[in-house]
């Protein structure tokens, strides 16, 4: 009888967090980290352990995500550009995809981040409304008897680590890196009556 899978399948290969730090001295502090799941970008991404503590078992449960976590306090490297502050790691750390980097790796790999040159990207400062939301604008200014201009959306970006390799353009700049309007561009257009 042949085999049959049931439930979600699952890309994760490697180890808990907990599984690999456990059994290393010093539970592994400033030995590299690296999550299969990053493996896929072209550019090294990976984790510097600072700091392991092991957070205790909640009474009775047996889902694995509650068992096997731990908090690690980690120089983090995304993508080759490296987080100013450390991170704390605890809420991905049961997931059984960290593998250890080898000793004899670990300076390639920081070798190859420093020739890594971040190109910040350039969005726009404004733009447009969905048609419908700039339909309403437009009749609102003609109600209100307010000279009818074509509105535009302001961008503001969010603060916090994520908004380092790109910024808004200021009024004299061009943008290199334009927002796509929406994945059904059909929706942006207007009809022609006649």
């Amino acid at each position: 009888m042949p085999i049959r899978l049931i439930g979600r399948t699952t890309d994760f290969r490697g180890k808990t967090l907990w599984e690999i730090l456990g059994n290393l001295k010093d539970h592994g502090v400033g030995r590299l980290v690296q999550r299969n799941r990053f493996q896929r970008y072209p550019v090294p991404s990976f984790f510097r352990i600072l700091r392991v503590e092991p957070l205790p078992d909640v009474e009775g449960s047996k889902k694995l995500s509650e068992v096997r976590k731990v908090r690690a306090v980690v120089e983090k490297v995304f993508c080759g550009v490296q987080y100013p502050r450390p991170v704390e790691l605890e809420s991905q750390t049961y997931k059984a995809d960290f593998q250890l980097v080898p000793k004899h790796e670990e300076a390639a790999l920081w070798k190859s981040i420093e020739q890594v040159e971040v190109q910040k990207r350039i969005l726009p400062s404004h733009v447009e409304f969905p048609p419908l939301l700039k339909y309403m604008l437009i009749s609102e200014m003609k109600a209100k008897h307010l000279p009818v201009t074509e509105p535009k959306l302001k961008l503001k970006l969010k603060r916090g680590d994520q908004g380092r390799n790109y910024r808004l353009a200021a009024e004299v700049e061009t943008p290199n890196a334009p927002l796509s309007e929406t994945h059904q561009p059909h929706l942006y257009e207007i009809p022609k009556t006649t």
